[in-house]
């Protein structure tokens, strides 16, 4: 399986409209493309554990996308929808970092 991971903070001048429309775009990516076997996005937990301070970077947000294998998450890279979602989210973040992991245990 692979994850297709994405840490993303938000511009701070979005309007309420432009961040609804953000999720909206992720909702529809998740749903619309074929190879995405899960998809999930969150905000960020804070709860004063050590490991928070070593943090130089804040991501409030994380999205997580799961494929069964490469080919996979390359036609989720390759799909219209998801054309979209990125022309989207390169508009509206301010900074992100994206990940791609093997999460098979050798």
């Amino acid at each position: 399986m692979l994850a297709h991971v994405v840490l993303f903070r938000p511009k701070p001048t979005i309007t309420e409209a432009d961040r609804e429309a953000m999720f909206a775009a992720l909702r529809v990516a998740a749903r619309d493309i074929p190879s995405v076997r899960r998809f999930v996005v969150g905000a960020r937990v804070r709860h004063n554990a050590g490991y928070e301070a070593l943090m130089t970077a804040d991501f409030p947000f994380a999205a997580v996308m799961e494929f069964d294998d490469l080919a996979g998450l390359q036609a989720y890279l390759r799909h219209p929808q998801h054309d979209q979602l990125g022309a989207l989210f390169y508009k509206l973040q301010e900074a992100a970092l994206v990940y791609d992991y093997d999460m098979e245990i050798p």
